[in-house]
């Protein structure tokens, strides 16, 4: 479809809107805001055919223009998955509205009481690619959270996300709330994107989500603060210890059960002596799931058909059935091939050696780290959160799956009667 020319002025409005969307919902009750919601799940479940008919375009574009598999996975909408969206904006419902929680507070020997309260953040900014079910999810958790946001959803899902906007919007207006509250500059590109990115007057935080390349563009370019959610360099260790089927059966799964997304294995480390005991299994269970291998050297005397790996391989975001193994000689090794290339997302070992896995808790610097367990758990909805706005690498403000309290600031209340400070 052709962008109309870009137009300053009516993103502006569009911005201003949400700005003023976002004083009413900082107001709003619970039950308002939970009203929203139901609506937004119904409707969502009411229009899924007419939803399913625009991804159906953005699909056939996208095989078109060349989109990989596992973008065209990511931008999917079926019956199936749209259902499961309208089941995670219900169980937003059920989560605990953030805001006016009281943090701390105390009265002051002056007899001053003072409270730090969570409030909304006030005009969220997302920018995102080929991820429709985004649009959903963010809009839910801003809404619930008092927030008003505005999308650029991408070029990929351009129809998908007309449709999605016009279903929160509808949903929202319906039941009384400004539907001001979610708008999208997707109609005016990357030019209205990068007017987003600078907009410090109406947008009050951004955050991205997608490849490396996107977040790097958007934090080199970006007026308004970010919050950074990172690109899935993921790696599982196999200590010298680990458990065979756990091992097969964890490898597996953080690989093959959905290839496409950021929590998904990238590198798998293997110790040396867990070489012969463990690896010839877990491989046989990828290669038998269609998973291509690229291994170094150690491994290739195992699987000789194995591509070799580089060094840009284990810096690479497959999102696709591709891994790249390694076998290390020491914890250590492990500990410094994780520093090296990691996104600081997820990382996990497989060990049955106390000692090891407390260590690799401690001494690895990501945002979910785990013990004998799948890499495909770092997830909103796995964590309770019902859904996630994006997984922070980052270390300020937030960290790991954002879900309601990290779309919240604070303020601190201060009630005194006639006091001076002396």
């Amino acid at each position: 479809m052709l962008q109309p020319d870009f137009d300053s002025t009516v993103i502006d409005a569009r911005l201003a809107a949400a700005k003023e969307a976002s004083y009413r919902l900082a107001r709003a009750t619970t039950a308002e805001k939970d009203a929203a919601l139901e609506r937004i799940a119904s409707d969502l479940r009411a229009r899924a055919d007419e939803v399913i008919a625009a991804n159906r375009l953005d699909l056939e574009a996208g095989r078109s223009s060349g989109l990989t598999t596992g973008l065209l996975d990511r931008l999917a909408l079926d019956e199936g998955r749209i259902d499961a969206l309208a089941a995670a904006v219900l169980e937003v419902i059920s989560l605990t509205d953030p805001v006016g929680e009281t943090l701390t507070g105390r009265t002051l020997p002056s007899g001053v009481r003072i409270d730090q309260i969570r409030v909304p953040l006030g005009v969220v900014g997302a920018i995102y690619e080929a991820r429709p079910n985004v649009t959903i999810d963010i809009a839910v958790l801003a809404l619930k959270s008092g927030n008003a946001v505005v999308l650029r959803g991408g070029s990929a899902a351009e129809q998908t996300n007309r449709v999605l906007v016009d279903v929160l919007r509808g949903a929202i207006d319906a039941v009384g709330l400004p539907a001001g509250a979610v708008q999208t500059v997707d109609d005016y590109g990357r030019a209205g994107a990068r007017h987003l990115m600078q907009a410090r007057d109406y947008v009050d935080v951004l955050i991205p989500r997608g490849s490396a390349g996107l977040i790097r563009a958007v934090v080199d370019e970006a007026r308004v603060p970010v919050i950074e959610t990172g690109a899935g360099v993921v790696h599982m260790f196999l200590d010298a210890s680990a458990p065979e089927q756990w091992a097969v059966e964890l490898v597996h799964n953080a690989k093959v059960q959905r290839p496409s997304v950021c929590n998904a294995l990238e590198t798998l480390l293997v110790h040396r002596d867990a070489v012969d005991r463990v690896l010839p299994a877990v491989l046989d269970r990828l290669e038998a799931s269609g998973v291509t291998i690229h291994a170094d050297e150690r491994v290739r005397a195992l699987r000789p058909e194995a591509l070799p790996v580089t060094d840009e391989d284990f810096a690479t975001e497959h999102m696709s059935l591709d891994l790249s193994v390694a076998v290390v000689d020491s914890i250590d090794d492990a500990l410094a091939h994780i520093r090296t290339f990691s996104t600081r997302h997820t990382e996990s070992i497989v060990t049955n050696d106390l000692a090891n896995a407390e260590r690799f808790l401690n001494e690895v610097d990501s945002a979910a780290v785990m013990v004998n367990a799948s890499t495909r758990f770092t997830d909103g909805a796995e964590f309770g959160f019902g859904a996630e706005v994006g997984i922070s690498t980052q270390k300020l403000h937030a960290r790991g799956p954002m879900g309601l309290p990290e779309l919240t600031s604070t303020k601190w209340i201060v009630r005194g009667a006639g006091h001076v400070r002396a």
